[in-house]
Order: C-alpha cells, then structure tokens, then sequence
C-alpha cells in the first residue's frame, strides 16, 4: 500500500482525495448519487454536465454538496452554447475542480475558470495538444483512449501513454483513462508516470449509480467484444464516435447522421449546428436507456473493459478492490 500512495502522491494531492481516482463523468449517470459516493469511498466524483442548462447544473452542484463534504468536480463539455454560464455556476458554488471535455475551449473560457481559484483538467488526444493545453494555462491533463466508452478518439491508451507520458509527466499531474477494469493496468499506468486514473465502465453497475435496472443488466451480460464504435456515414460530417454495446440503436444513429447531412447538403442548417444535432440526438438516446431502461433503442454507452463488470456492488467495494489489486500488483514486482 505504500508504494501505491507514493505513486498516487502528487494526484491525491491535486484532487485532495484519498485516492487518485477520478470517476469518468458519464451523461444522465455521473450526478449527485453517483459522485458523492466516489468522493465519500476516497476517490474523485465527478458531475457530467452534459446537456445541461446553468439552472439544473446550479441544482446538481447544490444536490452534491448536500451529500458529501470531500471534494468534487464538474465536467464541462467545450461546445455547450452557455458554457461560460455553466462556469459561473462552478464559480458560485466554489467548485474546486472543472474538467473540460470535447476539444479546445473557446477563447476566455480557461481565463473565466482560473479567476475564481478552480483547477482545471483537460483531455488531450495528442501530445501537440497537449503541450498547447499546458501553455494555455491547464492544471492536470487526462489521457483517454479509445476503449473508453462514449466519446472517443482513434488511439488505444497503452499508445497514448506511451506517446505522452515521457514527454509531460514531470511538468504537469496525468491521469490515464479508457479501457481500466482493474487495479493492476492501474499500477501499470502509475509506473508509467502517471498520478492516477479515471473510470467510468466500473462505477455503472454500483448499488448508488441511478441508473435503471435493464441499463445494468446490459453490463452484466456484455464481454470486451459487444462494446463497439459507431460508424461515421458522411466524410463532411465529422461525427465523433461513440463506444456502446451493439443494438438497434446503433442502426438508428446511422440513419440520423443520413438526415443531417442531407440537411447540410440543403443548406438548410450550419456545420456548427449539425454536430449540435448529433450531440442532442446522443443524449436523448443514452437518457432513453440509462433512465428509461430502453436497452434496444436506447445508447447503451460502454468501455471495453465492461467485460469486467461482474456484479452489482457499494462503490465503496469497487474502489477498495482496485487499490488492493494494484498494491498487490505493484508488492509483487
């Protein structure tokens, strides 16, 4: 356990945590239950925004707080049209942390973060972003590959780490993501260089994770190979993919890029406001299935490491299993 709080230090510093592990920030899933019971076993909840409006973020903040006293943070995504109000929300409620997700912020909006004192983390696909995201004024950056779940990039993490960790790892506090099931790949990364890791796959099936009953059982029964990227239709629209365990939803949203690209072959709506599409046509299909439990219609979004959720468990469990494999894994080198 030593060892592992010595390559944790500089991550549980940063977050002021127990534990260097951050809880992927999942839309409809990553909201006050969820968060606080990461933030209470010892690691680092942290709130999805999503879609969100400054006023349902203000209540998720105020619904956190009321449940736990360790701190947290809040995941912004880049493109929200009202993102500056959703980081005057941050800054009225004094949240320590806002991790920004979905390419690089607009002008001013690092500025607007760092005025009231909150750290701030990013996600970096690539090392020249990332030595960009550094100079622009980030505090901690996440590496996420692409067997994440939701979103995702073309590169797996092992490469990724290997491509940025030497390179950044002494200047700036990293954490890896995608892909993690166990404490052991977690060693691993902290061996590498890292300060600690994010997970989202894990966290879903835990007793205080809202979401519905089916949304579960699509974990508990998915192996690595049923968590698949969606495919992109149209070359001029650059739709980001998306890892979910294969359904007829994944047929759906083949047929929904169809749409909007016609409509921008119409010049009927922007580029701008064709990826906004997408991205609202994203979060009503996951909200169908995570709080509906629409399972076939719905987006069942997933890591590949959703092969490793075996059951049903307190967060607190999940967390304390991880710390014990990757301190058993790194007293046994």
């Amino acid at each position: 356990m030593i060892r592992l709080k010595e390559l944790m230090a500089r991550g549980t510093e940063f977050l002021g945590t127990e534990w260097a592990i951050l809880g992927g920030a999942m839309s409809w899933i990553s909201e006050r239950h969820l968060v606080s019971a990461i933030s209470n076993a010892g690691g680092f909840g942290v709130i999805a925004c999503g879609a969100m409006s400054p006023e349902l973020l203000d209540g998720e903040i105020a619904g956190t707080k009321a449940l736990t006293q360790k701190p947290f943070g809040v995941n912004l995504i880049t493109m929200h049209p009202q993102l500056n109000e959703l980081i005057d929300v941050c800054s009225k409620h004094e949240v320590t942390h806002v991790v920004l997700a979905g390419g690089l912020p607009p002008g001013g909006a690092i500025e607007r973060i760092k005025a009231h004192g909150a750290k701030l983390i990013v996600f970096t696909p690539a090392l020249a972003l990332a030595k960009k995201l550094m100079r622009s004024g980030a505090d901690a950056l996440v590496i996420e590959g692409m067997e994440a779940g939701g979103h995702i990039g073309p590169v797996s993490t092992s490469v990724l780490c290997q491509e940025i960790l030497p390179h950044v790892s002494e200047e700036i506090p990293v954490f890896v993501a995608g892909g993690i099931g166990r404490g052991e790949a977690i060693a691993a990364y902290l061996e590498m260089g890292a300060v600690g890791v994010q997970l989202g796959t894990r966290f879903v099936c835990s007793h205080e994770c809202i979401a519905h009953p089916n949304f579960k059982k699509a974990f508990l029964r998915a192996s690595a190979r049923d968590a698949i990227p969606s495919v992109q239709i149209d070359p001029r629209l650059p739709v980001i993919p998306v890892r979910a365990l294969k359904n007829r939803e994944m047929e759906n949203f083949a047929a929904k890029q169809r749409e909007v690209a016609q409509k921008l072959d119409e010049g009927a709506i922007e580029m701008a406001e064709a990826q906004l599409q997408i991205e609202h046509y994203w979060a009503g299909a996951l909200r169908r299935a995570v709080i509906d439990g629409d399972v076939e219609s719905g987006s069942v979004m997933a890591g590949q490491s959703v092969g490793m959720v075996k059951r049903e468990e307190p967060v607190a469990e999940i967390i304390q299993e991880l710390v014990e494999e990757a301190a058993h894994a790194l007293g046994s080198r």
